[in-house]
């Protein structure tokens, strides 16, 4: 294996920083929206009693190297807008504050290169009414910062300012350091004035905001289209702390309420560490400067002394009362020029100079990795480390702050970060468990509460919901909603008379899944595998069980790449092309319509064979009733659907179509040619749906509509006569109805005020209904430009030139092309290579195209087309008002004396563009020419899910969830030719697919959480898993829990001694009383009960005390006594006893065995030894067992009664993290050393040392890679990188065998804490190539701390050159988001360890994977430059997807 492909599978979902800003409205908007364009729909009257919402800013999260802004939705309680089913349903939270639900909904998502250390929000300082928009600032390792707004004309971000602090300039910031232990960080003046980023530890970069009137935005306006303008840096200089003589600066903060900036440094003046701390206590202080941006000067105006030296965060206070608190471990200071308070949190709080008497709180508890934000300008709320929400109250007489009064509130999920969203909502980021949007409501002093208010406060938690609710998302927030103890939901404090303490309600209305920190995991068979699967279907019978989340946000995780659906009946019918169900009303049904609309159940189930018609009924079991009906039955169908609200079914053929009240035909009709002089029959090749249209591309590339009328339910063929001329061929067609009461497209033309809000502005000549909305029909010709045209009288409203090249964003060219533009010949291109170049491109067409809305109130649709080599263009509508522009378009429009004027630009799409969306993990086909075959199938309700599925060769399921689409494959059954949903009284919103073989299999979707890069279903275990391993033979998952315990202090104190020596120490002076939270472990065997259901602890495996369990695996051990192999249960352990003790440790091997009713399994313990030091790693070799026990590793065979040692050797110097073993070859990581690489020879039974790294490396994770005979050894460490090692003795470097030579260095990005190798999966190039040893090969999945999945896969030497040289291209090719470097990114970082750079040989597939989302003449210009073509890369980077879709 010389060379990889690094690739991301699952991308990170632990939000480690979030904020919020008016970043894709202004907070005039009030009403969070996608576009200026858009109305206010939040526009009903409040009562008197609620506090209005006001303007809600969007929410910003990064997780590790993920950047994502969203919008909050808020849904009244019994708003107008929204339609009586909708409100109908219980949303999540139940009502509070007149507010019944409130949810996420994303604008933008991206992928940096680099992972965001810290994120600001620069606010626009609120001038010019509100309209201004806030700027994001990102800071990057190791003086990166990043300025980036939204941009309204693209609908996504763009950078405004890049400020680099680092290079052979700025060598002179770092005083000689090279590592440095935290990354930028970034603080803002609350009015926007000015930013602040702390870099190389004592260097506080000042970033300078634009002044509105400067000279430097006015330029900029005219290019920065629409009126929106969002606030930006002017210029930077550099404060050097060490010149003020500050020594260690450990936090900084901008404070609210003074003229000039003020920035308040918290930092130590003396240094002390933990042995110091009982003569060098109190050394912080923190430090006010004002910061004067013109004159670059920084006077000191105030400070205090004296602070605990367990100080680490500012928190500044919001006006009217200003002044700064400091956060410490054990107290909470208030300080402000004039005044100062503390409030002693607990027993190891010691004031200053011992005399004066420190205020305490309540309860005792600790603030250390404490999080916290303003709920109200005197209320802070904190986060503390066990994940109770505490809250914090500043007593104050509106001269001075008085005191503090902390109170405790309800327990919510360990957070990371946290922020106040508008003034009635807050979000808790968590890297540990699931972000929660939670919404407070404060009301006075209980005293004071009047009867109503409490009533309506209890209402909140009604049970109902919350259990409906657990059941639809099992996230682990929830559940602790609902555990008794925690629905504390007032602040308990004391209620002194002269202040009225504020209650705060708190509900969670949305929260956002995470699968990480990742610590271990392991691969097993789902419940639902299927035995006789191969290829690639046998993927789909694994799954992957993790170990995320912390403590009582401990969960098991288990992830499926793939979708596999419950099967519930299944049949054998061979030959199907089509199959489709539909609906049939009654007349008299007409008047319930509405609410029972979703839960109608289907009548009549069509299938299409190669020459005849099957018809079923559908009302409970399906029963053929082919001969009963007046359906056609004698040819195949090519569509079928229903019109008129579902009164006729209409079924379309290859010659002509019939309309049918249930199973009766009302009318039959007949096809013509458009041309009858040809004389050729016209078949119809496909069909689109939107009632009462009926659109039909025929064979020949022309279009036919079918008109209904709607009173007397017959219909009739027309021609539109735009595409009789034979030179605009149709390649693919779609209808689009954008229904509901405010069709979205309708506020994106040019007369958009006309329609807004007023339903009488509808022209009702037309017999359309007020509230049918409005169909359009989408055309892409062969020439690949696409038409939306108005149905039915088919006047042209938006049109692109190139539809097929996939850009970026498109809008109608019709008003945003240059005036010369339509004039040029196409024709001139000197060179003939240029000439062969664009005609690869000509024979790509768009053979498919879909529009769809899926219906929420601001949903905006999405435009999909599927081009003939089988690349997929995913495409989202967003409106944008052009308003300087108008004038130049007019001259555009008047240059163009082809187009008829008269009302043209009147009623276009003009506001209308399209931004394209990337679609992570789909595998392309190619649609061989000719055939027409529709693979995309909008569902609205499987299983509660509304998306598209794609069939084809790799189906694939597309949902769509706050509207981002989340990609699934479904691989189990092979290709599938037809799909659709179903739905009666045995098969609840389930739907019926056919595949390739011919099986008809009806099925439901599991109930998995699908909002997620991959499905996932999560466990919670109420406590940390460290470790799982998979015991295949009984289908079983051990894993190391550990729940933390409270134990009296005399006891754990008691515990540290060490007995066998018998040094007593007299510990009467120590104050024992009270308690210490210890983990206590267990092994806990659990079994899946049934697919998606919860897990059962079938057996559970107590520790000792103070032992803690370091590693469980499933062992194979050749028993001498008996001659035959076992399976054992094995555990390593260690007594953690303090730094007194002598290290021991157990070896323990158990037996499993399943009990005869199943329910429980027996466990017994075969054996059990104490050893010397601890036992970190256990491995089987050979039918041996390899201990890792200290500093050496043990090699022991098993006699059925006892291990006995057989070899050793003093290897890892320090402590064992991971051992593998391939063959006799063993590899293992050491926490400091790096890695060895030994074999285990059996004749002369010795343990030999081949190779070692030399170098000195923090070893997270390592494991052997096999690419056909060459064996690679892949190590990953602390400072997110992993190296590839090889073994060569004959190569001179090596020292004769005795070093490992690098073969290959990347940076991740993250902690990789397992590496799990998976045989690759054959590819069709593979299988091209007789006798190739590419079945030997074998990539590396892994998981993070980020919650991210990822694999290494070897590449062969010339795919390898051919991504490397692309991947250089590339990085010049593609606009990089906030102007980050992949290369830089991707180097080796040695934290400042003298490091010899090794190999490139790693390929990375985040940058690849931009190649298919440049624009086609691009693609094809890029592969020229590299002397490849594009379908060569496109097949390449399709075979690296392929051969690694393991799950």
């Amino acid at each position: 294996m010389s060379f990889a492909a690094y690739k991301m599978m699952h991308w990170p979902t632990g939000i480690d920083h979030c904020a919020s800003g008016f970043i894709a409205h202004s907070a005039a908007d009030f009403a969070p929206r996608i576009a200026p364009a858009a109305v206010d729909d939040l526009e009903s009257e409040w009562p008197a009693s609620k506090k209005p919402i006001g303007p809600i800013p969007n929410l910003i999260t990064a997780a590790a190297n993920v950047l994502e802004v969203y919008t909050v939705r808020i849904q009244e309680e019994f708003s107008s807008a929204t339609d009586s089913r909708a409100a109908a349903e219980p949303k999540r939270g139940g009502v509070l504050a007149g507010i019944s639900g409130a949810s996420l909904e994303l604008v933008c998502h991206y992928r940096l290169h680099g992972n965001v250390e810290s994120l600001g929000i620069l606010p626009s300082g609120g001038g010019d009414g509100g309209r201004k928009r806030d700027s994001i600032i990102l800071t990057f390792r190791d003086a990166k910062i990043s300025v980036l707004e939204f941009d309204d004309s693209i609908h996504g971000l763009r950078t405004s300012s890049m400020h680099c602090f680092e290079g052979p300039d700025w060598l002179h910031l770092k005083r000689g350091r090279e590592c440095f232990p935290r990354g930028p960080l970034v603080k803002v003046d609350p009015l926007g004035r000015c930013a602040a980023v702390l870099v190389y530890g004592l260097q506080l970069i000042v970033l300078k905001a634009a002044e509105a009137s400067s000279g430097l935005v006015g330029e900029d306006s005219s290019l920065n289209a629409g009126p929106a303008t969002a606030s930006r840096i002017e210029s930077s200089y550099i404060v050097g702390l060490r010149d003020l003589d500050m020594k260690h600066v450990k936090d900084f903060i901008f404070l609210n309420g003074y003229i000039e900036p003020v920035v308040v440094i918290l930092h130590e003046q003396e240094l002390t560490w933990a042995g110091r701390v009982s003569w060098k206590h109190h050394t912080c202080m923190i430090s006010a400067l004002s910061i004067n941006t013109t004159l670059k000067q920084h006077p000191l105006i105030w400070s205090a002394i004296n602070l605990p030296h367990d100080a680490y965060k500012l928190l500044a206070v919001p006006s009217p009362i200003g002044g700064v608190l400091v956060i410490c471990a054990n107290t909470i200071h208030y300080h402000s020029q004039s005044a100062s308070c503390v409030l002693a949190l607990n027993n190891f709080a010691v004031p200053f100079d011992g005399s004066q008497e420190m205020l305490r709180s309540g309860f005792t508890t600790e603030l250390d990795a404490a999080n916290a934000t303003w709920l109200a300008s005197d209320v802070a709320v904190f986060s503390s480390k066990s994940g109770e929400l505490l809250l914090l109250t500043l007593v104050y007489d509106g001269r001075m702050v008085q005191r503090l009064e902390l109170s405790k509130s309800r327990a919510s999920v360990l957070a990371s970060d946290i922020t106040t969203v508008g003034n009635s909502l807050f979000f808790l980021g968590s890297r540990l468990g699931d972000s929660l949007l939670v919404q407070y409501n404060s009301g006075v002093g209980a005293s004071s509460m009047t009867s109503g208010v409490n009533e309506e406060d209890e209402d909140i938690e009604s049970d109902a919901p919350l259990t409906k609710r657990l059941r639809r998302s099992p996230s682990d927030a929830l559940q602790d909603l609902i555990g008794g103890e925690e629905l504390s939901f007032y602040g308990s404090a004391q209620n002194n008379a002269q202040s009225p303490q504020k209650t705060f309600t708190f509900s969670v209305r949305d929260s956002l899944l995470n699968v990480g920190p990742m610590k271990d995991f392991s691969y097993g068979l789902r419940l639902n595998a299927d035995p006789n699967a191969a290829g690639v279907a046998k993927q789909s019978n694994y799954e992957l069980v993790c170990c995320s989340g912390h403590g009582k946000n401990g969960a098991l995780c288990v992830l499926q790449q793939s979708i596999r659906p419950e099967t519930i009946t299944q049949e054998s019918l061979p030959g199907c092309k089509g199959i489709w169900t539909v609906y049939h009303k009654n007349s008299r049904g007409d008047s319930i319509k509405g609410a029972d609309d979703e839960d109608e159940y289907h009548a009549f189930l069509i299938i299409s064979l190669e020459n005849r018609t099957m018809v079923l009924q559908t009302a409970s079991n399906l029963e053929e009733v082919t001969e009963n009906v007046d359906y056609y039955v004698q040819g195949s169908t090519i569509a079928a659907g229903n019109l008129f609200g579902r009164r006729r079914v209409i079924q379309v053929f290859a010659g002509g179509a019939r309309i049918l009240d249930g199973g009766y035909m009302t009318q039959e009709v007949t096809f013509k040619s458009s041309n009858p002089e040809s004389g050729e029959a016209v078949t119809v090749s496909s069909v689109s749906f939107a009632d009462p249209y009926v659109l039909l591309r025929m064979s020949n590339g022309s279009i036919q509509l079918i008109v209904g009328d709607t009173s007397t339910c017959l219909i009739s063929i027309t021609i539109p006569p735009l595409f009789e001329s034979p030179d605009k061929l149709v390649s693919a067609c779609t209808l689009y109805h954008d229904k509901g009461p405010e069709p979205w497209l309708r506020k994106t033309s040019t007369d958009a005020w006309l329609s807004t809000g007023i339903g009488e502005a509808i022209d009702g000549a037309d017999g359309v209904l007020h509230d049918q909305g409005d169909v359009y029909c989408i055309v892409c010709y062969e020439s690949g430009n696409l038409e939306i045209f108005d149905v039915p009288n088919f006047s042209s409203v938006f049109i692109v030139d190139k539809f097929v090249s996939g850009k970026s964003n498109i809008s109608d060219t019709f008003f945003h092309d240059t005036p010369n533009d339509p004039v040029k010949p196409i024709k001139k291109d000197p060179e003939a290579a240029g000439h062969d170049r664009k005609d690869a491109t000509h024979n790509i067409k768009v053979v498919e195209l879909s529009m769809q809305r899926w219906g929420q109130q601001h949903s905006r649709p999405f435009l999909f087309g599927i081009l003939s080599d089988g690349s997929i263009l995913c495409y989202h509508a967003y409106a944008y008002e052009v308003t300087e522009n108008v004038s130049k378009a007019e001259g555009v429009v008047s240059s163009q004396s082809s187009l008829n004027l008269s009302g043209a630009s009147a009623s276009r799409l003009r506001n209308l563009r399209f931004f394209r969306v990337v679609l992570d993990s789909y595998t392309r086909e190619e649609t061989p020419a000719g055939t027409s075959s529709q693979r995309l199938t909008v569902f609205k309700n499987v299983g509660g899910l509304q998306g598209l599925f794609l069939s084809g060769s790799r189906p694939t399921w597309i949902m769509m969830f706050r509207e981002r689409l989340r990609i699934h494959p479904q691989v189990c059954d092979g290709p599938i030719v037809a799909f659709t949903v179903l739905h009666n009284v045995n098969c609840n919103h389930g739907f019926i697919y056919i595949t390739s073989e011919g099986a008809l299999k009806i099925c439901q979707l599991p109930a998995l959480s699908y909002d997620n890069y991959w499905p996932v279903q999560k466990i919670s275990l109420k406590g940390t898993p460290h470790q799982v391993t998979y015991f295949a033979e009984k289908n079983l998952y051990p894993l190391i829990v550990s729940v933390p315990v409270l134990k009296p202090l005399n006891q754990v104190l008691s515990s540290l001694v060490d007995h066998e020596v018998g040094n007593q120490f007299e510990h009467d002076n120590l104050t024992s009383e009270g308690t210490y939270p210890v983990e206590e472990f267990e092994v806990r065997i659990m079994e899946p009960e049934r697919s998606t259901g919860p897990w059962q602890t079938r057996a559970t495996i107590p520790m000792q005390t103070s032992e803690n369990a370091l590693t469980v695996r499933v062992v194979s051990l050749f028993n001498t006594t008996t001659q035959a192999n076992e399976t054992l249960l094995a555990i390593g352990t260690a007594y953690v006893q303090g730094e007194d003790v002598a290290a021991r440790g157990r070896i323990i091997l158990y037996s499993v065995e399943r009990s005869s009713d199943n329910v429980k399994a027996k466990v017994t313990e075969v054996y059990s030894k104490e050893l010397k030091g601890a036992i970190s790693a256990l491995a089987s070799l050979q039918g041996h067992l390899l201990i890792a026990s200290g500093p050496k590793i043990i090699l022991h065979k098993w006699t059925g009664s006892e291990l006995n040692g057989v070899a050793f050797y003093d290897v890892p110097p320090l402590y064992v993290v991971s051992l593998n073993i391939v063959k006799n070859f063993i590899l293992l990581g050491d926490i400091h050393k790096s890695i060895y690489f030994l074999s285990w020879k059996e004749q002369v039974s010795q343990l030999n040392l081949l190779a070692k790294d030399f170098g000195s490396l923090d070893c997270l994770a390592t494991e052997f890679l096999i690419d056909g005979s060459t064996l690679s050894l892949v190590v990953s460490d602390d400072q997110k990188n992993v190296q590839i090692f090889y073994y060569a003795p004959k190569v001179s470097e090596s020292w004769k065998g005795q070093k490992l030579l690098s073969r290959a260095e990347f940076h991740v990005g993250a902690h990789i804490t397992k590496f799990l190798r998976l045989q690759l999966l054959p590819t069709s190039a593979d299988r091209t190539a007789p006798g190739s040893d590419k079945t030997n090969r074998f990539g590396l999945l892994f998981g993070t701390l980020d919650g991210s999945i990822g694999c290494i896969a070897p590449l062969d030497e010339l795919t390898f050159r051919r991504l490397q040289s692309l991947q250089k291209k590339l990085v010049d090719a593609v606009s990089h988001v906030a102007g980050l470097n992949p290369r830089s990114f991707r180097h080796f970082n040695s934290n400042g360890k003298a490091h010899r750079p090794g190999p490139d040989s790693i390929v990375d597939c985040e940058l690849l994977s931009r190649y298919e989302i440049l624009p086609l003449e691009e693609q094809v210009e890029i592969a020229h430059q590299i002397g490849t073509t594009r379908t060569q890369i496109v097949s390449n980077l399709n075979d690296l997807t392929l051969s690694t879709s393991f799950l």
